[in-house]
C-alpha cells in the first residue's frame, strides 16, 4: 500500500479574542497511515504496520498572547488508550515527556512554550494572513499480526501459463479493525502488468495507467451504504505475448475520515486552554 502526502487541518480552532481570560483554544488532529501486508492466497498471513502523526493547530490570534509580556501557561496534553503504541517519537525540539510513567495506556507530555512560540512567530512571519497555525508534535508506532487488523482484507491469486495469465483479486472490508466503523473513501486497487500483452478481460471495467503501467480499479466508497457487506471480487486475463507472467504484488489505496486504527484519544491537562477541535483520519 502507497502512502499520501500528509494533510492539512480542514480548518484551525475558534478564534482568539485578545483580552479575553477565556481558555486559549487549540485544535489537535491524528493521522495515521496503514501498510498491510497479504500472502497471496493466504489470507491469515498478514502483518499491519501504522504511522500516527499527531498535530496541534494554533488559531493566528494566539501568537500575539504568547508574545506579550505575560508568559503563557504551559500546554500540557495526555493520549489516553495508548497501551498499543510500541513507539513514541515526539518533536525533541517542542515536546517533553516522562518516560516513567507508570500507566502503559496513558501518556503525558507538555510543551516547551519558548520553543512553542518561536515556531509559531517564524510561521506568522512566513504566512501573515494565515488564520492558523499547524504545529507537528509527535509520532508514532505500532503493529499488529492477522488479516483482523487490516482495514481492507486482500486475496489474491495468479494463475500463469504460457498461453494465458488470470488474476483474481477479492477484498473485503473489516470495521472491527477500526476504534469507530467508518466507510473507507477512495478505494482504488492497482495491478501491475508491465509486459506485451493482448486480448485483455477485465471484470468489472478497469482504467489503464501508461505511466506506471498498471490496472486501476476504482470502488469509490467501502462499503458504498450501510448495511452492504463491503465485499467484492475484481478479474483480469490477458495473453501474453513474451511467455509466462510473473506474479507482482497487487496495491489498494484508500483514505477514511473520523477514526483511526490505534483508538488512540486526547484530552488537555492543564488550565488556560481548551481543546475546539479534535479531527482523526487514516490513510494509505
Amino acid at each position: 500500500m502507497s502512502r499520501v502526502s500528509p494533510p492539512g487541518l480542514s480548518r484551525g480552532p475558534s478564534p482568539v479574542v485578545l483580552g479575553s481570560q477565556d481558555a486559549l483554544p487549540v485544535a489537535t488532529a491524528f493521522t495515521e497511515y496503514v501498510h498491510a501486508y497479504f500472502k497471496g492466497r493466504d489470507a491469515d498471513s498478514c502483518l499491519v504496520k501504522v504511522t500516527g502523526e499527531l498535530t496541534m493547530s494554533f488559531p493566528a490570534g494566539i501568537v500575539r498572547v504568547f508574545s506579550g509580556s505575560m508568559a503563557p501557561p504551559v500546554l500540557s496534553f495526555r493520549l489516553l488508550n495508548a497501551g498499543t503504541i510500541e513507539q513514541f517519537l515526539p518533536n525533541a525540539e517542542l515536546l517533553y515527556s516522562d518516560p516513567s510513567q507508570s500507566d502503559p495506556s496513558t501518556r503525558d507530555f507538555w510543551l516547551n512554550m519558548a520553543a512553542l512560540t518561536g515556531q509559531l512567530q517564524k510561521q506568522a512571519e512566513q504566512s501573515p494572513s494565515a488564520s492558523y497555525y499547524n504545529v507537528a508534535l509527535l509520532k508514532y508506532q505500532f503493529s499488529r499480526l492477522g488479516p483482523d487488523s487490516a482495514p481492507l482484507r486482500l486475496c489474491v491469486r495468479w494463475d500463469c501459463t504460457p498461453g494465458a495469465t488470470r488474476v483474481s483479486v477479492e477484498y473485503g472490508y473489516n470495521a472491527g479493525a477500526l476504534a469507530l466503523p467508518v466507510p473507507l473513501a477512495n478505494v482504488h486497487v492497482l495491478l501491475p502488468l508491465d509486459e506485451p500483452v493482448t486480448n485483455v478481460r477485465l471484470q468489472p471495467k478497469a482504467s489503464w495507467n501508461l505511466e506506471e503501467k498498471r490496472l486501476l480499479w476504482k470502488l469509490l466508497d467501502v462499503p458504498s451504504a450501510p448495511g452492504q457487506g463491503g465485499c467484492g471480487r475484481l478479474s483480469a486475463s490477458w495473453q501474453p505475448l513474451c511467455g509466462p507472467s510473473k506474479p507482482s504484488p497487487v496495491a489498494a489505496q484508500f483514505s477514511s475520515e473520523g477514526s483511526t486504527l490505534s483508538g488512540v484519544e486526547v484530552e488537555l491537562a492543564g488550565a488556560g486552554y481548551r481543546m475546539s477541535l479534535v479531527k482523526k483520519r487514516f490513510a494509505t
